[in-house]
Parts: C-alpha cells; sequence; structure tokens
C-alpha cells in the first residue's frame, strides 16, 4: 500500500503543467492574461472568468458608458449625492487617500482638464480653456457619505474617471478571480500594468522586463516578480511633438499641462492598484519629490528614469532586481 501511495505521489509531482495565454482589448487598452494550470482547459476557464471580472468593472467604472455609476456621479455634479456599490465607494475613498498621500499630484477629477489634450491632433490645447477646465479640478470636490455610500460632487462641471487607476485595480482583480477558482500562478497585463501571483513551471519567479523608454527594444532591468505588481507610467506610449517639444498624455494636476521631468516611473509593490497610482504620482512629482516619497513608504520600490536618461532607484530595489544593463 504504500509503495502504491509513492508512486501515486510521483506521477503527481511528473504532471506538467500548460501555459496558456490570450490577448482582448478592454478598457481602451490591451490586456494580456497567461495562466499555468494541470489543463489547457482550466486555464481557459480561468481566463474566462478574469476576463468577465475585467468586463463588470469596466461597466462599474467607465465614464464613457452611460448607464455607469461613475457616469451617475458625474451627470449629478452640483446636485445630490449618488448612491453606489460600496466597491465603488472604497474605491473612490481609496484614490482620495492616493491624492493625499501626493499632495493631489494624482487626482480622479483631472479628466476635465485632460480631455483637452487630443494628443492625435498635433495641436496645443487654447490655454483659456486650459485655466478654465483646471477651476474643476480639485479631488476637495469629491465628497463621501460613509452611511448612506452615497458619492457626491460639490461643484457642477467637477468630472471623475479612473484612467489613472483602474487598470491596476482590474489587474488585482483578475487575479483574485483566478485564485478563487483554485488558479495557483497567473500573470496579468492590464496595457503595462502587471501583476503576478505563483511561480513559472520551472519554479523561477515571473520575468518581467524594463525597456529603455527612448528605446523599447533595449532592456536595462529585469525584475523577478511574484505576488508582486509592477506598473510604468511613461511619455514614450501617447505623446505628440510640437515645435520641438514632446507632449505626453501624464497631465499635472495642478497645472493642467503635460509635465516632461521624467521618461518613465516604474514602481514595484504588492498591489497593482496602488502601483497604478503612484506610477502617475511620481511621474507628476517629478524624481526628486517622487523618489522622496517612495523610499518612504513600505514595500513599494521604484526604478525612475529622468529627463536626461538617468537612471534612479530606490533604495531596496536591488534586492528585486536580477539584471541590470547599459543604462538608457
Amino acid at each position: 500500500m504504500l509503495s502504491r501511495f509513492l508512486i501515486l505521489a510521483l506521477l503527481t509531482c511528473f504532471v506538467q503543467a500548460v501555459e496558456v495565454r490570450d490577448s482582448r482589448a478592454k478598457m481602451g487598452s490591451p490586456f494580456e492574461i497567461t495562466v499555468l494550470a494541470e489543463s489547457e482547459a482550466e486555464a481557459r476557464h480561468l481566463i474566462e472568468a478574469a476576463f468577465a471580472e475585467i468586463d463588470r468593472l469596466e461597466a462599474m467604472i467607465s465614464s464613457w458608458q452611460p448607464q455607469s455609476q461613475t457616469s451617475a456621479i458625474n451627470r449629478a455634479a452640483g446636485g445630490d449625492g449618488v448612491v453606489v456599490s460600496q466597491e465603488l465607494f472604497n474605491l473612490i475613498r481609496r484614490s482620495l487617500k492616493i491624492s493625499q498621500l501626493t499632495d493631489g499630484a494624482f487626482d480622479i477629477t483631472f479628466a476635465g482638464v485632460g480631455n483637452l489634450w487630443d494628443l492625435s491632433s498635433g495641436r496645443l490645447p487654447n490655454p483659456m480653456k486650459v485655466k478654465q477646465a483646471l477651476a474643476l479640478v480639485d479631488y476637495h470636490a469629491v465628497e463621501l457619505n460613509p452611511k448612506t455610500r452615497e458619492v457626491r460632487l460639490s461643484r457642477p462641471g467637477v468630472r471623475i474617471g479612473f484612467g489613472a487607476i483602474g487598470k491596476g485595480y482590474a489587474a488585482n482583480r483578475a487575479i483574485v478571480k483566478i485564485r478563487e477558482l483554485g488558479g495557483k500562478s497567473a500573470l496579468v497585463n492590464a496595457g503595462g500594468d502587471m501583476v503576478a501571483t505563483g511561480v513559472r513551471e520551472n519554479g523561477r519567479p515571473w520575468s518581467i522586463l524594463i525597456a529603455d523608454p527612448r528605446a523599447p527594444d533595449r532592456v536595462f532591468a529585469e525584475l523577478a516578480l511574484t505576488e508582486q505588481a509592477v506598473v510604468t507610467s511613461g511619455d514614450y506610449e501617447r505623446f505628440m511633438i510640437v515645435d520641438g517639444k514632446r507632449y505626453s498624455h501624464i497631465i499635472n494636476p495642478k497645472t493642467g499641462y503635460p509635465v516632461d521631468s521624467l521618461q518613465s516611473a516604474t514602481v514595484i509593490c504588492p498591489d497593482g492598484e496602488l502601483a497604478d497610482g503612484l506610477a502617475t504620482s511620481i511621474f507628476v512629482m517629478g524624481p526628486v519629490a517622487g523618489m522622496d516619497l517612495i523610499n518612504r513608504l513600505p514595500r513599494v520600490e521604484c526604478i525612475l528614469v529622468d529627463a536626461q536618461g538617468r537612471i534612479h532607484y530606490s533604495h531596496n530595489i536591488q534586492s528585486q532586481l536580477i539584471v541590470k544593463e547599459n543604462s538608457p
């Protein structure tokens, strides 16, 4: 009997995991989910459940879908509060905490001014319109009532949006859904927001490459990732050049204009939502203030590439760095 159990145990150890990857457009970005499972059928079941969870979240937080709770909040700006789900209420509350932590470098009300920047047009927005829209960018205008779960925007014209945190939250929730259904190893790439759980088939962590913002084919760092998130904000994916100056999609909520003190900001921490919010925040804050903030936060690290192409590492990042090649 003992021999039989020993043989079964050995056979179980040699069951080869199957890696399945699927990519789909979600939240205006490419989402890629990779799952390791005992069979392809199981892996695809987990992937479908994860994408269904992402669809559910998009229907809740999208400011472009008129039936979403977020759109209802925006329509009621300046009037009564809107009762929302506990999930959305908590997401908004956490977003406001990041705003407080970063002194407004992160602000979910920035969409009003952000929408003025049409990078595909190759033209700068009217400065007067930027100034007018900037008056409606203020996270203090978002009022929360925990007892009733009401969210109220105190002034007409104020709008909230989750473009700077929504993908990270969705990646988090996709991983949670996979684990709830028994999955043990997965990587979610939500348009560049990476969240990983478990390890690869060879027992090693997931490997995440950090590229030179000015030469995407050139890797200068490789990170080992498990039960962690890596999010990069940069000026290289969406931008326009006007009169020789680069304007990216990352807007400073305090000025209404794109920031230019960094080429990229990569944040590593256990939470995809927080990493997403912080990556945007420190890009806005710049290399000095941004690095100072990260070095004060527990279990949060970053890699910054400044406007001159110099690389800056937070205090404890070397413990997670596998390969460091030539600097950008």
